[in-house]
Parts: structure tokens; sequence; C-alpha cells
């Protein structure tokens, strides 16, 4: 598989997880109601989520409401939003530089400085991920913590929610992605960088033959 091809395959994977953090960060399944104790028979499931938590009836019907003051969330949920909002925003600069710097493209002619910007896309494909991450470990490690906490109520327990392995799953692609993206480029700047040696021009001696010498 050629360099420029790989690159593509990490561009793709990079743009992947991208979508799967915006939808992750849309849906309102970070955290779901958990069936325990007397719970195993309940007539809603509640979600939660980053902008809104809904109430799912047993008959299908489904009821979301927006949180209303935004100083008032859990710090959790607060940094999940600020988090989410600059990885969206950071794909997308990432996806702009790195087409701008990739093999296949003609902004920028080839050389040292073409490397260098995919390699700063890849570098912002892997930043998102880790950026990503830490909202999402965040609610993972309070799901489990007051899952085995005894003194929280079962009608508090919660679970995690689809939105979670989404992400997870996002930020096995924007790091994937990004590496990918980075060992592509500098593996052809560090082929690139090999001396071209040149033969010197012929020259035909006196009696209108080449000399030996010049031949390799």
């Amino acid at each position: 598989m050629t360099s420029a091809a790989v690159e593509i395959l990490g561009l793709g994977l990079g743009i992947l997880g991208w979508v799967g953090v915006i939808v992750a960060c849309g849906l309102p399944m970070w955290q779901v109601s958990a069936y325990i104790g007397g719970n195993i028979v309940v007539a809603q499931t509640i979600w939660e989520g980053l902008w809104m938590s809904c109430a799912v009836q047993s008959t299908g019907q489904m009821q979301c409401k927006v949180y209303d003051s935004i100083l008032a969330l859990p710090p959790e949920v607060q940094a999940g939003r600020a988090l989410t909002v600059i990885v969206a925003l950071l794909g997308l600069v990432g996806l702009l530089v790195t087409v701008v710097g990739a093999q296949c493209t003609n902004c920028i002619r080839p050389g040292k400085m073409k490397s260098r910007i995919v390699i700063a896309g890849g570098t912002i494909y892997i930043l998102c991920g880790v950026l990503v991450l830490i909202p999402l470990c965040w609610f993972a490690n309070i799901v489990i913590s007051d899952f085995y906490d005894p003194s929280v109520p079962s009608s508090k327990k919660r679970e995690m929610g689809a939105a979670l392995y989404i992400g997870w799953a996002a930020t096995a692609l924007l790091l994937f992605g990004g590496c990918l993206i980075c060992c592509c480029s500098c593996s052809q700047r560090d082929e690139s960088s090999f001396p071209v040696k040149y033969s010197a021009p012929r020259r035909p001696t006196s009696n209108g033959e080449y000399d030996k010498k010049n031949y390799v």
C-alpha cells in the first residue's frame, strides 16, 4: 500500500471518528436507568445526556427536556459539553489542514512544508482523541462509583449508555487515523531527504568516442 493510500485511509478514519464524536455529543444516552433490585420492571427509562434528559415510557412514547441552567449542571456535564464542542471544531480544522497538505491535492507544492502540514493535521486528530477521552472516562467513573455505592438509592443508580461506547469507538478511530497520517508523512519526509546523485555528463574524446570512465 502506497503512502498516499495510507494517508487517505488515515484521513477517512479521522473523519469517521470526528462524526462519531458529534453523534455521541448529541445523543442523550450517556447515562441510562439501571435495572437492579426492585427496578427490574419499570414503566419508564431515564436517559441523561450532555444537553437534555429523556423519559422513555414502556408504551414507546418519549419526552425530552433540555437543561434549563448551564451553571446548575454537574461539573462533568459542563466539561463534557465544552470538550466535545472543542473537539468538533478541532476536527474540522484537522480535516482542512490534512486536505491542504495531502499528497492527492495540489494546494501546496511537494516538499518539507507539505509533509509538515500533514503531520500537523494528524496531530490535531490525535489531540481530538485525547480530549474527547476525558469526559467519556469521567462519566464512566462516576457511573461505576455510584453503581457500587450502597448509599445511593437503587432508583438513582445509572449504567453507561450507548453514547459512551460510540464515543470510545470514535476516540479509537481518531487516534489510529491521526497516527497513520503522522507516520505516513514522516516516512515520506525521510525518503525525500536522501540526496540525489547526478552522473557527470559524458564528453567525447578526441577520436569522437565516449570515454569509458563516464560509464558507471
